[in-house]
């Protein structure tokens, strides 16, 4: 088997069948498979898969395990000699997995591998390539900030803009589509399973550079991702916690305690300053029809603040669903 492409669903049913008919639409010339992994959603994808797909394998967790953990699971039934990591919210109208799998078997000394990632719309998403979290970096993270200033050096993300088409090496790339050589994701022991929720990318990109490798981005190869496709509905804030919380756990990690306590401090500076600026802006906003916008801004940065003066810290996701 040339590829095991490895789907975490949760709560994604529709987006999935979406990926899967456009995987195989769009895939060909090599031998492959697909397995999806259900983490304790229930919501009738193993049932989709078995009337329409027979030839996907469908793992079903009992339990919500989180991403990282999920998607260890899936690579343990994994035939494929290159793993494909990818969102159930993705979908492609070319030969994009192709083309990312045909620049990872020319490239020595790779690592992971990701590829263009593009909105419903069709304009880029500036996530695909990532630094590794800094203070700065976090401090200053603002995707305006990115546009506008895409080589600044805090960033490392001006692959994403630059138009080459060869492959360019990179600090890290998004967990919506990473491919891996089997015996080096299990040579570095694969997910971090510590992270339950974001951050288990950026750990993957990190574990491979302290092994020597490369990781490379491939923006010939581009791949729709809808984005938000397997959260579960509620309230932003949470999302935006659990993030910081991953980011914390990573820069504990790598970098140790004494940089995730600065870190956690500079973050609550800065999300009092974003605040007291919101305030200030208000009728700017209002005037120009985007108190939407200002609201979900001022909730995000009022969920981080708190988060930051230590009384947010999101409870896990339910570990089991209730199937009734």
């Amino acid at each position: 088997m040339d590829l095991s492409i490895i789907i975490v669903n949760y709560n994604s049913k529709d987006y999935l069948k979406k990926c899967i008919d456009s995987i195989l639409a769009n895939t060909g010339g090599i031998s492959f498979e697909i397995i999806v992994v259900d983490s304790a959603s229930f919501d009738g994808c193993g049932e989709m898969l078995r009337n329409q797909y027979p030839g996907v394998r469908f793992i079903q967790s009992s339990e919500n395990i989180g991403f990282a953990k999920a998607n260890n699971l899936g690579a343990g039934h994994a035939a494929g000699k290159t793993l494909l990591f990818l969102n159930p919210d993705t979908e492609m109208h070319d030969p994009a997995i192709i083309n990312l799998y045909g620049h990872f078997q020319r490239l020595s000394n790779i690592g992971v591998a990701g590829c263009r990632l593009v909105n419903t719309d069709g304009s880029l998403q500036t996530s695909c390539v990532q630094p590794l979290p800094t203070i700065s970096n976090q401090v200053l993270d603002a995707e305006i900030f990115q546009r506008w200033f895409p080589s600044f050096g805090i960033w490392r993300t001006a692959a994403s803009y630059e138009g080459r088409t060869d492959p360019v090496e990179v600090e890290a790339l998004s967990g919506a589509c990473l491919m891996i050589r089997r015996e080096v994701f299990e040579q570095i022991g694969g997910f971090t399973a510590d992270y339950f929720m974001y951050g288990e990318d950026m750990d993957l990109c990190q574990k491979t550079r302290c092994a020597g490798l490369k990781n490379f981005y491939v923006s010939t190869a581009a791949i729709i991702h809808h984005g938000g496709g397997s959260s579960t509905k509620g309230s932003t804030g949470y999302y935006d916690v659990m993030m910081r919380e991953s980011i914390s756990l990573f820069l504990h990690r790598y970098r140790g305690d004494g940089y995730r306590a600065c870190y956690r401090l500079a973050l609550t500076a800065a999300a009092s300053f974003r605040l007291l600026m919101l305030l200030l802006l208000y009728p700017i906003w209002r005037s120009r029809g985007r108190s939407g916008e200002w609201y979900t801004a001022k909730g995000k940065w009022a969920a981080i603040l708190r988060w930051g003066l230590g009384s947010a810290k999101p409870a896990p996701l339910p570990r089991t669903a209730n199937i009734s």
